[in-house]
């Protein structure tokens, strides 16, 4: 009998893939640094019983069509924006993320950000590597407190928890919008709910952490930027098209709001020339919020694990619902 097929669309480090080779004939597009392409896994979906894939593969309908055979796929990311979910599911097939494990790696990075941003870092690097520290001046470089100021965070699921956690250490006073209010995170980490609009108006740093959903598609648009505070300074690690990226440069040019923190883009990868780029009050990272090596680890194998439990035919463990 053969064994079930995997084909995982990045390649992963065999230390990881290594233990699961005993039961499953698994493949790997041999690139870490490059997506498949597209006729690549139209070809392996085709035979696959089970698909590991990146949020840069479109798992959509002409994918499922080909994909006779296929029982789950396995994305590893917390959001799943690039599967048709309907369709798979309509087809019987599992759909899973990898939440939780690296809901502290995120966190960290959406607050290093916050924290670069407001201070300049990236800005005050260069400007001493570029050779143009010539003397000290009281106003060289000066950037913006974070402590003792408010905190808006849009979208409060376990990322969003984790960097209120971790605003209670820089005696921030944190405000939250969510889809459903959450008496109990108010009542563990003493945060407030407040409306969209509210939150905008009120808040020094607004961080983006919900979901890419029909709903909050370019959700921060000209009319959002508008309600800011000008000395608002916006970070976004959630996802890049939950922002209108033309109307949160034009916010920035205009000065309605003072600088921004990027982890995600409309359109990913963006160039060297992306106008946001060559803006001084910016700070942009190329999607790197997951990005330790120990919670990439777990990322994958989580997703093997998934793997392994549907070929097995049990529940997955993280399935997308």
């Amino acid at each position: 009998m053969n064994k079930p097929y995997i084909y995982i669309t990045r390649k992963l480090p065999e230390s990881v893939v290594q233990p699961f080779k005993s039961e499953y004939d698994i493949h790997m597009w041999p690139y870490s640094d490059q997506p498949v392409d597209r006729e690549t896994l139209l070809h392996e979906a085709a035979k696959a019983d089970a698909l590991l894939t990146m949020l840069t593969d479109r798992v959509d309908e002409a994918l499922l069509n080909a994909a006779s055979e296929l029982t789950i796929v396995a994305n590893l990311a917390v959001g799943y924006d690039n599967v048709d979910v309907a369709s798979a599911k309509a087809r019987g097939i599992h759909i899973t993320n990898t939440p939780d494990v690296l809901t502290d790696t995120t966190a960290d990075l959406t607050f290093a950000l916050l924290m670069a941003t407001a201070r300049k870092l990236t800005q005050a690097e260069q400007f001493i590597k570029d050779g143009e520290w010539d003397n000290w001046s009281p106003l060289l470089m000066a950037g913006t407190d974070v402590h003792h100021k408010t905190l808006g965070i849009v979208g409060m699921g376990r990322i969003g928890e984790a960097v209120a956690q971790r605003a209670q250490g820089f005696d921030m006073e944190v405000i939250y919008h969510n889809r459903s209010r959450k008496s109990e995170t108010e009542e563990k980490l003493g945060v407030t709910y407040s409306s969209f609009e509210s939150l905008l108006q009120q808040s020094d740093f607004v961080v983006c952490l919900a979901p890419l959903t029909s709903e909050t598609t370019h959700l921060f648009n000209e009319a959002a930027f508008q309600q800011m505070k000008q000395e608002a300074i916006f970070i976004n690690t959630s996802r890049g098209k939950i922002v209108d990226g033309e109307a949160l440069y034009q916010a920035l040019v205009s000065g309605e709001i003072k600088a921004a923190g990027l982890d995600v883009f409309e359109e990913e990868p963006i160039n060297s020339d992306h106008p946001l780029l060559n803006l001084d009050q910016t700070v942009c990272l190329p999607h790197i919020g997951s990005a330790s090596t120990e919670t990439r680890i777990a990322m994958m194998e989580l997703c093997l694990d998934n793997i392994t439990r549907v070929l097995q035919g049990e529940d997955p463990i993280t399935p997308v619902t």
